[in-house]
């Protein structure tokens, strides 16, 4: 494109310096003749500081502002990608990051994946009344497991059951050692028979079991051992615990 030409004027109405007649409106000519035989498809050329509105015609238009003012456009359908969607949120989390602090969301969060917050922020939540099934609980308060060594000190993992089945009569002494215990957890051995038994945990300084009731092991009968965790500290556990024979029999 030309750039524009302009008609002198002069410098006081009538003084003889401006353009005669014929080359002002040569100049109207020229300058009309720019614009209505500019390529429709070089509408990018055209800069404005504002806002212009969509040729119908064309379609497209290139705008630049100066004026901070804000250009819209109709989107063609399908036009919008996920890639793209995806660069864009990311793109914009990334650039707002510092006002993390600040920030609010309503309504619900879903994924497969957890969030993950950075600065040790914490996410938390209240758990709907009703909500908790057994199936959400760790296996330390609802999964069993069978122990098959009968003899010597043998380790029962507390973070993989509550419950503790001997597979079968004790062949030698035998020591439980209590692991990865925590506070209030209720742990329960059972199938115990024969030989004679020793508790032992993971404190550091001193494990104290206590014993409730006058109730010692019978080595004669099946025997059930409950345990709860009163202080699981690294250093001084605590225990409380019971022992009774049982039998089986559906008419108590």
């Amino acid at each position: 494109m030309c750039a524009k030409q302009v008609i002198n004027i002069g410098t006081t109405a009538n003084d003889g310096t401006g353009s005669t007649l014929r080359d002002a409106f040569d100049i109207c000519n020229d300058n009309f003749t720019e614009l209505y035989s500019d390529d429709a498809g070089d509408v990018g050329s055209i800069t404005a500081t504002a806002p212009i509105a969509r040729d119908s015609a064309t379609g497209a238009v290139t705008i630049s502002l100066n004026d901070g003012g804000i250009v819209t456009d109709k989107i063609a359908d399908d036009a919008v990608t996920a890639d793209k969607l995806a660069n864009s949120i990311n793109t914009e989390i990334a650039a707002n990051t510092a006002k993390v602090t600040n920030a609010t969301h309503t309504g619900d969060v879903t994924g497969a994946t957890a969030l993950t917050i950075g600065n040790d922020k914490v996410i938390t939540a209240k758990i709907l009344d009703d909500n908790v099934t057994h199936a959400k609980l760790e296996a330390r308060y609802t999964a069993g497991v069978t122990i098959s060594t009968l003899t010597g000190t043998v380790t029962f993992d507390c973070s993989t059951a509550s419950c503790f089945k001997m597979s079968g009569n004790l062949t030698g002494a035998l020591t439980i050692n209590l692991t990865n215990y925590k506070k209030g957890q209720v742990v329960s051995i059972y199938n115990l028979y024969g030989q004679s038994l020793t508790l032992a945990a993971q404190g550091s300084n001193s494990n104290e079991f206590c014993k409730i009731g006058g109730v010692n092991y019978d080595n004669s009968a099946y025997n059930i051992l409950q345990l709860e965790v009163a202080d699981d500290s690294a250093t001084d556990t605590k225990f409380f615990y019971t022992v009774a024979t049982y039998v089986i029999d559906n008419t108590p």
